[in-house]
């Protein structure tokens, strides 16, 4: 499945990883220092029930 995820903060980036880890194809919607940081490092979730993982950084700042 193809997903969109608008906006990588604290609920679309875990929502957004969790289905990037089931390997669906997520691209992240985001802006600034926020994309280039995916882009260039992944996408980092930490989180006490699901762990710590990093997903592959599919993000762009084109909603179009």
């Amino acid at each position: 499945m193809k997903v969109a995820v608008i906006g990588a903060g604290g609920v679309g980036g875990y929502f957004g990883g969790l289905l990037a880890q089931a390997e669906h194809e997520v691209t992240f919607i985001a802006r600034g220092a926020h994309l280039q940081a995916i882009k260039e490092n992944g996408l980092r979730v930490e989180s006490q029930l699901d762990g710590t993982f990093t997903v592959p950084g599919n993000a762009t700042d084109n909603t179009a």
